[in-house]
């Protein structure tokens, strides 16, 4: 897998700031706003999530004029993430790359869920996303297809919709959530 830059990248890199001292308040809120709504949902309190960054709202507020705007750079970051780990997992095995991204990928979807109720599925953000998505990962569930680990009687979209409704499933905690999703994919494994 080569380091093609995905669209959703592109997305990124225009929204941060260049200013170092900038740069970092905006990482500091992108990642306080994912604690936020993994805990409180879409409706998290903006002065939560200031406070959380150790900046003042008014900081919150240029770098994100609108909470759609703060969902928005939430989603792209944390699909962006996953993007750069499918390209640093291509030199694993097989099956170790597409299982330590599929785990990656479910723990995104509990910000993911919080956000998405806030955003259009066609807006451009979220087709970027998705566009991007297919292209980091598919390439992974593809090569342990090849190497005869994995099923080849699914698509990567099978694979994508099985671990997210495994994720939007209430769990005791992420072990558990963990030790499912496992089972799970046993069932995509082959040639054990």
């Amino acid at each position: 897998m080569t380091a093609t830059p995905f669209p959703v990248s592109e997305i990124v890199a225009t929204r941060r700031p260049h200013r170092k001292d900038a740069a970092r308040n905006y990482d500091a809120l992108l990642a306080a706003a994912r604690e936020a709504f993994a805990e409180h949902g879409a409706e998290a309190s903006l002065e939560d999530i200031a406070r959380r960054a150790a900046v003042g709202i008014g900081t919150l507020y240029r770098n994100f004029p609108t909470r759609r705007d703060l969902f928005e750079s939430v989603y792209a970051d944390e699909v962006n993430a996953l993007c750069r780990a499918a390209v640093e997992l291509a030199d694993r095995e097989p099956w170790e790359a597409l299982t330590t991204w599929l785990d990656g990928f479910a723990g995104y979807m509990v910000t993911k869920r919080a956000i998405r109720e806030a955003l259009n599925d066609e807006s451009d953000i979220f087709i970027a996303c998705r566009e991007s998505m297919y292209a980091a990962g598919g390439p992974l569930l593809e090569r342990a297809q090849k190497a005869g680990v994995a099923r080849a009687d699914m698509d990567f979209g099978d694979l994508l919709r099985m671990v997210a409704g495994i994720t939007a499933t209430a769990f005791e905690d992420d072990a558990q959530r963990d030790r499912v999703l496992a089972i799970a994919l046993d069932g995509v494994r082959t040639g054990r």
